[in-house]
């Protein structure tokens, strides 16, 4: 698989298509997540993308399922060299049986327990990159990068990102660490795909953000920022009849850009889910998907995007098809 610097000419190598991990643990089994990490690792895949809240909201979960799966992985294989650990902090409910109304924040204090208890339960020394899962802003955010930076220095954490966060707050917490000789946040993770939503509409998912062209614009400008996208597949709605488009994604724009997105997926002999990984992978800027499968089957059919290369001519066919949003 393709490798790419992330976070950075120094940061560490990763493979182009990043693995979500969420439903490990939960509505994934364990032996079903083992045969799934075995197989991206041995496509040679390499980025592990989870956190310290998933999958709380399932019956019976505590968010400490797909941490704690990718830990006793790690453990039976012996491969903690071979793979990037990326996790999170500030989503996880205070309360069990509760959602975000009482998520931890990212407090210094929070941020620290918080990668102690990750490092715990994943069985290993450092995280790979950590991201502050939402914005807190009831916590000064030089409080927040300094918790995040001390990571660093302790060896704890190598990169840092940010996800969910509005354009203008990932904008001044690099600015504060810059300021203060601290490490920055360098990677962005935001929900991101093909079909472009309306951003009148807010998400069902209140703390979900989606790439917007303000970020696209202000990611192309810094050289030291990596974008990484969630909810790629739009949970199956690019091939399944049974997972309508969500509402932000329900326009005219929607239908003509599905149209010519299948034109392109026959005429490439591919699914339509590879060609929307490949047009991410290739975008201006280059976009690492997270992907979550619950089957290896499924898993084949994405790591197939990884070998799909998308001729420019069907590159702007994809791009001219009404990326706008409602006419």
């Amino acid at each position: 698989m393709l490798r790419r610097r992330i976070g950075g000419p120094t940061g560490p190598l990763a493979g182009a298509l990043s693995l979500g991990t969420l439903p490990f643990g939960t509505t994934v089994d364990e032996k079903t997540s083992f045969a799934i990490l075995d197989r991206f690792v041995e496509a040679g895949g390499n980025l592990l993308d989870t956190a310290n809240a998933y999958a709380f909201w399932v019956p019976g979960g505590t968010g400490d399922e797909s941490e704690a799966t990718i830990g006793r992985w790690l453990a039976d294989r012996g491969v903690r060299d071979q793979v990037l650990i990326s996790t999170k902090a500030g989503a996880r409910p205070t309360v069990p049986g509760t959602g975000l109304e009482t998520a931890e924040g990212l407090s210094g204090a929070v941020v620290t327990k918080a990668a102690e208890d990750s490092l715990r339960r994943l069985g290993t020394d450092h995280i790979d990159v950590y991201w502050s899962h939402l914005e807190d802003r009831t916590v000064p955010l030089e409080e927040t990068v300094e918790a995040f930076d001390s990571l660093v220095r302790d060896g704890k954490a190598t990169v840092l990102g940010c996800s969910n966060h509005a354009t203008w707050r990932t904008e001044r917490a690099r600015a504060v660490a810059r300021a203060g000789g601290m490490t920055p946040y360098t990677c962005v993770q935001q929900r991101y795909s093909y079909l472009q939503p309306r951003f009148d509409l807010s998400l069902p998912e209140s703390a979900h953000v989606h790439v917007t062209p303000e970020l696209l614009d202000y990611l192309r400008a810094e050289s030291d920022l990596t974008l990484m996208a969630y909810s790629s597949l739009i949970s199956g709605a690019y091939t399944r009849a049974d997972k309508p488009l969500p509402e932000a994604y329900d326009h005219p724009g929607s239908a003509r850009r599905l149209a010519v997105l299948g034109e392109v997926a026959d005429e490439l002999g591919a699914t339509s889910n590879q060609v929307v990984l490949a047009w991410l992978m290739a975008g201006d800027p280059p976009v690492i998907p997270i992907v979550g499968v619950s089957s290896v089957e499924q898993l084949d059919e994405i790591l197939g995007a990884a070998e799909l290369r998308l001729p420019e001519e069907l590159r702007a066919r994809l791009d001219a098809a009404a990326p706008g949003q409602a006419d």
